[in-house]
């Protein structure tokens, strides 16, 4: 990302994934701004970062004053503040930047429909696990974005993860799969915990043996040529007890549960996408 100068407007849990990420990367600190809702986090950006940050909180203008010299801007503003936010920020867009949005059901058209022709707009659906250095990012160009554009993205979302490329019309559904899918995985974390202390193991004992599984596992996934279905098996006996704790799950129809939440995080990202500026 060398000779960019980004401005990351909304520095929340998502926003500075991507700041630490670009700065671990190699990005020189004196090329980004960010705009953070605080003072205080403004100050923790800057001493953490070495960067400018602008809170909205000390100044109505914090958003445009990140935003203006830049030609990659990042907007991490929760979704239904994005169009106003680019609505904000609008004449200090300078011809030929590149938004990239991460507003969830947002589409490229609202947002080009805000800012006119002197921007190009990329979509992006990054996860949480980005925090961390192996997030899941899907990203998709709008109308007036070029392939080196994708590709300028595609650099700046590696940076905190494995990125995949996608038309738009399949971003929303992407969103359901590896945007919500660490919730998913938290949940399931959840519920374990809770089956381990109802068999009288202690919150510690249960954290630890929780954690490590689903760590050992996904590691083990991940590193494997085998399909889930394949390790599942390794670790299923015949009519052995996990066996017996599987078949629950089918008796559930633990699929049909998830075609169904994802439907319903389907339904709900097409209707984000509905809001107004």
């Amino acid at each position: 990302m060398d000779n960019h100068q980004i401005a990351i407007l909304g520095s929340g849990s998502m926003g500075t994934a991507i700041l630490s990420g670009l700065i671990a990367a190699g990005s020189a600190p004196e090329m980004i701004k960010a705009s953070t809702a605080t003072s205080k986090s403004a100050k923790a950006l800057t001493e953490k970062f070495s960067i400018q940050a602008f809170a909205i909180e000390a100044s109505e203008s914090a958003n445009t004053e990140a935003a203006e010299g830049a030609d990659i801007l990042l907007i991490a503003v929760k979704p239904a503040k994005a169009l106003e936010t680019l609505g904000e920020i609008k004449s200090s867009i300078q011809d030929g930047a590149l938004v990239i949005s991460v507003a969830a059901g947002i589409t490229t058209e609202a947002m080009e429909q805000v800012i006119g022709s002197k921007a190009s707009v990329i979509r992006a659906m990054p996860n949480t696990p980005s925090i961390v250095g192996h997030g899941v990012t899907g990203i998709s160009k709008g109308a007036s974005a070029n392939d080196a554009q994708l590709e300028i993205a595609k650099q700046l979302f590696e940076t905190v993860g494995q990125v995949l490329i996608v038309e738009e019309n399949k971003i929303n559904a992407l969103s359901t799969i590896s945007g919500s899918g660490p919730a998913y995985v938290f949940y399931f974390a959840e519920k374990l915990m809770a089956a381990a202390k109802k068999l009288g193991f202690s919150e510690k004992e249960a954290n630890l043996m929780v954690r490590a599984t689903f760590l050992g596992s996904a590691t083990l996934l991940a590193a494997s040529s085998d399909s889930p279905e394949t390790l599942r098996a390794q670790v299923t006996s015949p009519n052995g007890t996990t066996m017996q704790a599987t078949a629950k799950f089918d008796e559930a129809d633990l699929e049909k549960v998830f075609i169904e939440a994802t439907g319903a995080a389907l339904a709900r990202a097409i209707e984000l996408g509905n809001v107004k500026s």
